[in-house]
């Protein structure tokens, strides 16, 4: 969980992260970025993601959650790739 950021990066987005490019299958993290206003759930933090599809800007990311699949539409800026 992410408690809030360091003094040199309060404020700032980081526009790679906001304009990046995820394909059907990719697999992310997801951890909050505290510049962005708005909701965020809470339980999602921290956890991994298959990437389902694109609606508009944002992702539908697939989350296993014990034994049953949920879905999250996310801003790509909450997102990071993870490397295989």
């Amino acid at each position: 969980m992410s408690k809030g950021k360091k003094p040199h990066e309060k404020g700032k987005l980081k526009l790679s992260r906001m304009f990046q490019e995820l394909k059907k299958g990719n697999k992310v993290g997801i951890n909050r970025e505290l510049a962005v206003p708005g909701s965020f759930p809470k339980r999602i933090e921290g956890r991994t993601g298959i990437v389902e599809g694109k609606r508009g800007r944002f992702y539908i990311i697939k989350i296993n959650d014990f034994n049953q699949e949920k879905k999250f539409i996310i801003d790509p800026i909450h997102l990071k790739k993870i490397e295989k």
